[in-house]
Order: C-alpha cells, then sequence, then structure tokens
C-alpha cells in the first residue's frame, strides 16, 4: 500500500496523558491512512485503552492533539467524532432485545438513520438470517458482529476496534479478519488494538507498537518485520563440521537452539537444523563450500520471523500475547 500518497484520516500527534503525577501515555504520534487496516499493538498495561479513550474523547489528554478528517477532537468534538464508529472493549447489546430492536434503539440516538441503513449494515455484517433472534441467543461472534453494525450505522470513515478477537474462536477470529479485510477494500479506514501478534500480522496493513504508554516503533507490517533479521536454516548430513565451518564467521551469526524465536511448528519436522542468520547473496556461496569439503545438503530455507521477534528486540524481552 503507497501509504504516503493517501488522505490522513486520524492524526495523532505528542498525546500525553498524566493521572495525578504518574505520566500513563507519553508522547505518542502516528497516523492512519484511508482505506488501511491500521494495527496498535502491545501487551496488556501498555496503554493501548487508555489511548483509545482519548481518541474518542471519553477521557482528555494532558497534552497532544487528535485530528479526525481534518477536525480536532480537543476544539470540536462532535463535528471530529461523527467520522467514527467505535467498540471499546465488549459491546454493549440488550438481550432481551432482537438484534433489529437494538439497531433500531441506536439508530434513534443518532441523526438520519433509515430503515434502509439499518438492513445495509446488517447485510455488511450477514446477520440477515439472525437478525430478528433475540441478542440473548447469539453466539460472541454474532454478537461482535451486530456491534460493529451498530459502529456502522453512521458511515464512519474510520472504525475504531480495541481487541475484537477477544473470546472468539479460531472460526469466529477467521471470519472477523476476513469481514476486516471486505471493510477495508470498500475505502473504510480501519483501527484494531490487540495484544495478539499473530493476528496483527494477519490482518493489519501498518501497525504502531506501544510499550509501557510510547510508541516504539510505527511502520508497515512486513517493513517492520524485516528489520528483525530473517533466519537462514540448514540441514545437512555433517553437522558438526558444518557448525565448525560457520563458527567465527564475519558474514554468518550461528543462533544456538535456546536463543531464536522461530514457530517450533516450522522446526518440528526437521532432525538437527542448524540456524543462522545471514545475507541472502551469501548463501549460495555457503552451498559451494559445503559440496567441495564434500558435506551433502538436505535442505536450506530463509525463515521470515514474527512481530514478536521485533517487539522482543524492541521491548528487551518484555512478553506478549
Amino acid at each position: 500500500m503507497e501509504a504516503r500518497t493517501k488522505e490522513i484520516i486520524l492524526s495523532v500527534q505528542g498525546l500525553k496523558k498524566t493521572i495525578g503525577r504518574k505520566p500513563i501515555i507519553h508522547q505518542v504520534s502516528f497516523d492512519v491512512y484511508a482505506g488501511e487496516i491500521f494495527g496498535f499493538l502491545g501487551p496488556n498495561g501498555s496503554g493501548k485503552t487508555t489511548t483509545i479513550r482519548m481518541l474518542v474523547d471519553l477521557i482528555k489528554p494532558s497534552a497532544g492533539k487528535i485530528v479526525i478528517c481534518g477536525d480536532n477532537v480537543g476544539t470540536h468534538p462532535e463535528k471530529a467524532l461523527s467520522h467514527i464508529g467505535c467498540i471499546v472493549e465488549n459491546p454493549e447489546m440488550y438481550g432481551y432485545m432482537t438484534g433489529w430492536e437494538n439497531l433500531e434503539h441506536f439508530a434513534r440516538m443518532q441523526a438520519g438513520i433509515t430503515i434502509d441503513r439499518i438492513t445495509e449494515v446488517v447485510e455488511i455484517v450477514g446477520l440477515d438470517q439472525r437478525i430478528h433472534d433475540k441478542v440473548k441467543t447469539y453466539s460472541l461472534g454474532m454478537r461482535q458482529r451486530l456491534g460493529i453494525a451498530q459502529a456502522l450505522l453512521g458511515r464512519p470513515k474510520l472504525l475504531i476496534l480495541d481487541e475484537p478477537t477477544n473470546g472468539l474462536d479460531p472460526k469466529g477470529i477467521k471470519e472477523l479478519r476476513e469481514f476486516i479485510r471486505k471493510l477495508a477494500e470498500s475505502g473504510m479506514s480501519l483501527f484494531i488494538s490487540s495484544h495478539l501478534l499473530s493476528e496483527i500480522q494477519l490482518m493489519c496493513d501498518r501497525v504502531a507498537i506501544i510499550a509501557h504508554g510510547e510508541v516504539i516503533a510505527v511502520g508497515e507490517v512486513e517493513e517492520l518485520v524485516s528489520q528483525a533479521g530473517t533466519y537462514t536454516i540448514w540441514q545437512v548430513g555433517d553437522t558438526t563440521e558444518v557448525k565448525r565451518m560457520l563458527s567465527g564467521q564475519q558474514d554468518v551469526q550461528l543462533i544456538p537452539d535456546n536463543e531464536h524465536r522461530i514457530d517450533e511448528s516450522i522446526l518440528s519436522g526437521l532432525h538437527h537444523p542448524i540456524i543462522t542468520i545471514m545475507d541472502e547473496d551469501k548463501i549460495s556461496e555457503w552451498v559451494s563450500r559445503f559440496v567441495s569439503a564434500g558435506i551433502a545438503i538436505h535442505s536450506v530455507q530463509r525463515v521470515a520471523p514474527s512481530l514478536e521477534e521485533l517487539f522482543l528486540k524492541l521491548t528487551e524481552g518484555e512478553k506478549i500475547g
């Protein structure tokens, strides 16, 4: 995505929040562009929900500026907030009412929401078959979709979802991920907070990583992942000799078994893999050296790190997700 050429939908500049004398949020800055899925990633307690509450004017920042579609939340909150839909934590719905009755109830709180618009959002979230059933009979995934339908009623340009996959089973998470992508393809911007690295990596175009109330990295997901380095995994006939040849080389880093952060499912089918970090253009050179030394090479593969690798690198080992 050529984000730099896109319209800025949400601009956060120098956001701070102090409660009592304790700084909670420090100088948070990022932009969200039109039609992108922007991830806000950090462990529980990192400041994600506090930041979101400031974005939607539930609490006031101590300093900084939030601009939504050109309107400043601090000076023109009503106009600024008219551009967004939001679900902070779990969507609150009336279980004794049907899904349709819930949407009618929320539609009455906004000007200009027609029956046609309610029908439209029901179709968008795929609740056509169950919208006239009572909400207390809905699964968690259906409740989440109904909450999104409510947030979409006012035709927002930006949809903010706080930990949307919490409590969902794998099928529900996959469906939500596909649905979010569909919304982005329609031109909507989505801001998704999560502590689940794998979900952010699968779902988002760009991401801001927050820890201890401070944004420590912002960028495209693949661009950030590449900063953590890529592993080269070798399977060879003589692991002892290969390790001896690689040891001490300036262009190769040998990674001990207990120090890598590769998904174990990738390694489970491999027999005594040797894990290295080296430039891609050095691989063929080392293949030639091993072959010349009479060493059989069974496989060589490049494995990109996850966002977790980057997160642990940036935060010096703080655990997440």
